[in-house]
């Protein structure tokens, strides 16, 4: 049947700019999208998603979002001549400030080798240097009876030594789905954090064994 653009218009609008989908870019952590130069503008003055406010990155939101061009090419397959159009803008941007108009990215050939194949060397994902401490996170447990308790499904976090123990907590509240009455008290080997701590401090001053 034949399907009316109004029907699809809602999932391919950006929500900040009220725009078709222009270089669609995803945030990883939540999976909303919205066209590339308005995310990144966000990101400028804020690192929580716009659409539903989670924290993309605690210092880099940019690590963590994606172009989706698979999005983008049902865009400009879907609206009539946008692709043209945005083209078109884009090369008058330049000319009028007499700049070179930048090429689109030509997928490079990639050469075929005879024999064995060869290994490529070296990690294809690479950790951010900002994100410099690992914590591992085990929940201790509370007294029977006092609600019920999200288990973590990730024990293992790699986040920004600047990150203070408040923003642990929140993290632990929102995965665990805790009540804003629940107490919540983070602890290392026998020490009682408190909140303006942060954890390259924790680091430094127990040790080592502070990343558990």
């Amino acid at each position: 049947r034949m399907i009316n653009l109004a029907e699809l218009t809602p999932y391919i609008l950006c929500s900040i700019c009220k725009g078709y989908f222009i270089d669609a870019t995803t945030i990883t952590e939540c999976l909303h999208t919205f066209c590339k130069s308005c995310i990144v503008r966000h990101f400028y003055y804020s690192n929580r998603c716009p659409k539903c406010n989670i924290v993309v990155h605690q210092t880099q939101p940019l690590y963590n979002i994606r172009l989706d061009r698979q999005l983008q090419d049902i865009v400009y397959k879907l609206v009539v001549n946008l692709e043209e159009r945005e083209k078109k803008q884009m090369h008058d941007f330049y000319k009028e400030r007499g700049l070179e108009v930048p090429k689109p990215a030509v997928p490079q050939p990639v050469p075929v080798s005879r024999g064995r194949p060869r290994k490529v060397l070296g990690s294809v994902f690479r950790i951010p240097p900002e994100l410099d401490i690992s914590i591992l996170l085990e929940f201790i447990g509370a007294n029977e009876g006092t609600g019920n308790f999200k288990p973590l499904e990730k024990k293992f976090v790699r986040v920004s030594g600047e990150a203070t123990i408040g923003h642990v907590e929140k993290f632990l509240r929102r995965k665990m789905d805790l009540d804003p009455t629940c107490q919540v008290d983070i602890i290392c080997g026998d020490h009682l954090l408190e909140h303006y701590q942060t954890l390259r401090e924790i680091r430094q001053a127990i040790g080592e064994s502070a990343v558990q």
